[in-house]
């Protein structure tokens, strides 16, 4: 009986250490080599696996960025200019040029500017709103105010204002990781050039409807009329569809055309109040029109002798 149980131990011990031994040289046949440079570029990322590269994760993108001689199309928009540039020095390949950029909501339909014609009762989602009908309000272009962007936001960017009912940016907070642009179903959101103290100048609607038809639907949509593209001495702005567009990489931040536009549908963010001007016939100074944030758009300029005033919508 012993002599069976010995007998029984030693081979499976032999047939134990003889799988081992094909195991051992099976991987060493297929073995994957890994480039330990991987490892080092993956630390050096900022590790928020938000897929604003293009990649799923970190990860991958330090794998791209490790295996492609040509990395100029390879970009984090989490650590920026700097940490690509740290990257590329420790590779020892070309650093890639891209500016700063930043999220813009491109909705100016204000809870006054767009009354709402209907009630929603279901889940609070804007793509499932999007899914079912047009939304709460008579424009179907703009904002559903659930706050899907809000709520795919890693970095606390992008926050609801209770007040006009619309998602509103912290270009300080913003990483241009392009996850709310893919969560909004309208697809209001948009990554736009960074500009100088996060200035900037954008049409705020993106409803392409014949101007009285999206004018009845909000006081604040753009009517394309325009007046925008034959004031911009740069080229900047473009007609198409009813909707004027402004190109920020054309933009010159002249505000020629915020001045002209007759809805108040182009918008100014971040920038110093506008030097007082007086008054015909009166000796007080006018109160100059402070669109230091991204608040809601102007109502119609008045142009007045070789200047501009502009006023703000009650």
């Amino acid at each position: 009986m012993n002599e069976v149980l010995i007998f029984t131990i030693v081979t499976l011990c032999a047939l134990g250490v003889l799988a081992a031994v094909i195991l051992y040289f099976v991987a060493q046949k297929f073995k994957v080599y890994e480039d330990p440079r991987i490892d080092t570029v993956e630390g050096m990322l900022p590790g928020a696996n938000c897929g604003g590269c293009g990649f799923p994760g970190c990860r991958g993108m330090a794998d791209a960025l490790v295996k492609q001689d040509d990395i100029s199309n390879l970009y984090c928009p989490v650590g920026g200019q700097e940490t690509m540039k740290s990257i590329a020095s420790y590779l020892g390949k070309a650093a890639p040029e891209k500016e700063p950029q930043v999220a813009v909501v491109r909705c100016g339909g204000s809870c006054e500017k767009r009354p709402r014609t209907n009630t929603y009762n279901g889940a609070a989602s804007c793509a499932t709103i999007a899914s079912l009908y047009g939304g709460e309000t008579g424009c179907t272009f703009g904002c559903l105010g659930q706050g899907d962007c809000v709520s795919v936001c890693n970095f606390g960017a992008i926050r609801m204002n209770p007040a006009t009912g619309l998602p509103e940016v912290d270009p300080d907070q913003c990483t241009a990781c392009g996850a709310c642009v893919k969560a909004c179903p309208k697809g209001i959101i948009e990554l736009r050039r960074k500009g100088v103290k996060n200035r900037g100048i954008y049409v705020s609607c993106v409803n392409k409807e014949k101007g009285g038809i999206a004018r009845k639907s909000c006081t604040a949509a753009c009517i394309g009329c325009g007046k925008c593209v034959k004031t911009c001495p740069f080229g900047a702005i473009t007609l198409e569809n009813n909707l004027a567009y402004i190109d920020s990489n054309k933009c010159r931040m002249c505000r020629k055309c915020v001045v002209e536009c007759p809805t108040g549908a182009i918008i100014e963010v971040n920038f110093p109040p506008r030097p007082a001007k007086k008054d015909e016939g009166s000796n007080s100074p006018a109160t100059p029109t402070d669109r230091t944030t991204q608040a809601t758009p102007s109502t119609p300029a008045v142009k007045e002798e070789g200047a501009t005033h502009q006023t703000t919508q009650a």
